[in-house]
């Protein structure tokens, strides 16, 4: 409850510090808060019910009420397992030996072996108990309805037109004229497998709402009966609980909750709820809907935001989670899901994610002129500019840095990294740079030096730029570590690009890369060498056309992680080649790498071909995953191999893990980046981890920066 009371409250300073200054389009982002029970009344909660005292909630120790942010009721002394409410609205308990309402009255505990499931009063004398061997039927005695011995019933409910309906493990019965029918004996559909598990009513009592083995139906008055089930987008079953409210359902199941308004909405795993095992559902507001769960409350809330107060929200987090001596990148929480016990550490790619928020910076103050913007975006630059200084070589960055007093951790990187000690002993530096550091610096330089820099700091930029790039061309096109060997993936060079095997996947992704670094250097430097670099490159060894080709995909591996490294060059490349032959050729290339990814919903890409291309490169879409976009940030574990609704890919990812045919929605997957998988089913870190918001913000400002929203 902790970590969404803060978001809760975060969000509310936000929204007073920055709606005055943004009359952007407001959307509804759903959070999430568990909601703290006394301690008499335990964590198993069976029930909620609205009542003239307030909320009331069902658990295993007894009744409670929830009225204006306050508690009251005591825990009654029952192991209670079954909860409903009778024509007054007084509520009814039972467990394993009694059946008695909340003052007390109890009423003759039939004499059976059998296992209470469910109970429901028809009227002021008649109650129903349904049981794994049949129905029983109290009207001052008890009777057991010959037509369902032996049967499971799950739950009874009556309609507009008083009929008696029962949910069981065989059939759909209904009681009419005081005869039963099994409505699976005449004209239930067979793909219902004759299994039922819970019963609602719409239109006024008229409609019957029932759940199967793979559905969920309406039997409506009218005859126009509906039924949902995978085709129709139902994630998951069987449900165990219907609620409705007017064209709104809600449902329960075993792993999590399913909302149905004009779309679905699967709300599963830690981000969304406590426990996964899902007993009732309650709109207590038009703003708050509460789960009960067999590890307590979960309130799922609605909160009308803009992406500038989102924005806003996202930099909060990493102000306060994420900077790392002008590093910023994910953080680790000691205990999974507690922010409390977040820590920041050294990460192998601590240069590309940082470089990453630079760029997202540099954006927003070409947007709004803010100090805070430029504050941060300078910070950054001298962060990436320290990861140059710090390794004592010219031109080489590090992957990371730390003080020499920190704590750092050994890489788990098959590949192996070493830390060292800077030359004035301040520092300790890590090697085996990787091209997506030098990626990632050379776009964020150039946006630094174009959008925020005075001149001063261009002078910084101009010169680190040339260190770096002088670094690789003298070294043949290779990153030269601390040992003189080339690092792991520092590789640019002809030999190796168009002759070697090992060099096949990357030849035309780094082949553009190469070509947009020096195109970004000799625009910024001024340096005719690179120019001349470049045409030697292009003409002599085909990297223009390489560069035709660099997305890899189809019967290829599909590297997510490697569509960053495609992307961001792009900018360099077109920017400053216009009047260059190849110029159209680059354009080409954009749009194979535009279409390879079209499908994975990563709004940057969009909104970078859409820049780029001058066209809308399905704006809409990247503006549906920023309205999405999770505001709880914690990496949790969350599961969809066993839903229903998604059409499993039958080729797996490159790690040979299930993927979907098409992306996850994402607020019912992993908090991810733009290089995660958007299909694999399972991901998530337990949570152990929360991600900064960096990937929503250069979108988010990109966006903006050229006009797209807002």
């Amino acid at each position: 409850m902790i970590r969404s009371l803060v978001i809760i409250a975060l969000l509310s300073i936000w929204s007073d510090n920055v709606s005055g200054q943004n009359s952007g389009v407001r959307f509804s982002q759903t959070l999430h808060t568990e909601i703290a029970l006394p301690q008499a009344a335990g964590q198993h909660v069976l029930r909620l019910f609205s009542t003239s005292q307030g909320t009331a909630i069902v658990t295993s120790k007894g009744v409670f009420y929830y009225n204006k942010e306050r508690w009251t009721g005591n825990a009654s002394g029952g192991n209670w397992i079954l909860a409903t409410k009778d024509p007054d609205n007084c509520i009814w308990l039972a467990s394993a030996t009694v059946i008695q309402n909340e003052r007390g009255i109890t009423v003759p505990f039939p004499e059976m072996k059998d296992t209470l499931l469910c109970m429901f009063w028809e009227n002021r004398h008649t109650l129903h108990v349904g049981t794994s061997g049949g129905l029983y039927t109290w009207t001052g005695t008890w009777r057991k309805q010959p037509e369902l011995n032996g049967i499971r019933i799950n739950d009874i409910i009556t309609d507009a037109n008083n009929k008696l309906w029962a949910a069981t493990l065989d059939g759909l019965w209904c009681r009419a004229q005081e005869k039963w029918v099994n409505l699976d004996e005449t004209v239930m559909a067979v793909g219902h497998q004759r299994r039922y598990y819970t019963l609602a009513t719409t239109n006024q009592g008229k409609d019957l709402v029932f759940s199967s083995a793979l559905a969920v139906g309406c039997i409506a008055a009218d005859g126009n009966h509906w039924n949902w089930s995978a085709k129709d987008g139902l994630p998951y079953g069987p449900i165990n609980r219907i609620y409705v409210n007017g064209s709104e359902f809600w449902m329960a199941t075993s792993k999590g909750a399913i909302q149905k308004n004009s779309a679905w909405h699967y709300y599963h795993g830690k981000r969304w709820m406590a426990n996964p095992v899902v007993n009732d559902i309650l709109r207590i507001s038009p703003e708050r809907t509460w789960i009960a769960t067999n590890g307590g409350i979960s309130e799922l809330r609605s909160e009308m935001l803009t992406l500038r107060q989102k924005s806003a929200y996202y930099d909060s987090v990493i102000d306060k989670r994420h900077n790392r001596r002008g590093l910023v990148n994910i953080s680790k929480l000691e205990k999974p899901g507690d922010l409390s016990s977040s820590h920041s550490q050294n990460e192998d790619n601590d240069g590309l994610w940082t470089a990453c928020y630079l760029v997202a910076q540099c954006y927003r103050y070409a947007v709004t002129k803010d100090p805070d913007a430029k504050k941060k975006a300078m910070r950054t630059f001298e962060a990436l500019e320290r990861l140059e200084t710090v390794t004592g070589i010219s031109g080489y960055p590090a992957r990371s840095y730390a003080a020499a007093t920190d704590k750092v951790v050994q890489s788990r990187s098959p590949h192996p990294k070493h830390w060292h000690r800077s030359q004035d002993g301040k520092w300790q530096w890590l090697d085996d740079t990787s091209s997506d550091e030098i990626t990632g610096h050379m776009y964020a330089l150039s946006l630094f030096y174009e959008l925020v820099a005075d001149e001063k700091q261009k002078a910084l930029v101009t010169a680190l730029m040339n260190r770096m790039m002088s670094y690789i061309v003298d070294n043949d096109f290779r990153l030269i570590d601390v040992d003189g060997k080339p690092t792991r993936w520092g590789i640019w060079n002809p030999d190796s690009l168009n002759h070697s095997p090992n060099w096949m996947y990357e030849r035309g992704l780094n082949s553009l890369q190469m070509l947009s670094f020096l195109k970004t250097a000799g625009r910024i430097t001024g340096d005719a060498r690179y120019e001349a670099t470049y045409q030697k490159l292009v003409e002599k060894h085909g990297y223009a056309r390489n560069a035709l080709q660099a997305k890899m995909y189809g019967p290829f591996e599909v590297s997510h992680s490697d569509d960053i490294l495609n992307f961001f060059p792009y900018y360099g490349l077109l920017k400053y080649s216009q009047k260059d032959p190849n110029h159209k050729l680059f354009i080409k290339s954009l749009e194979r790498s535009w279409a390879a990814v079209r499908d994975d919903r990563m709004p940057v890409w969009n909104v970078l071909a859409s820049s780029l291309l001058d066209r809308n490169c399905d704006l809409n879409i990247a503006l549906e995953e920023l309205q999405y976009y999770p505001l709880d940030l914690i990496d949790w574990k969350v599961e969809n191999s066993h839903r229903w609704d998604i059409q499993m890919d039958p080729m797996p990812d490159r790690f040979g893990k299930l993927q979907a045919v098409h992306p996850i929605p994402t607020p019912e997957s992993g908090v991810s980046r733009w290089n995660t998988n958007p299909k694999q089913l399972d991901v998530g870190r337990n949570g152990e981890t929360e991600e900064t918001g960096t990937y929503f913000l250069v979108a988010y400002w990109m966006g903006r920066y050229y006009g797209f929203w807002e």
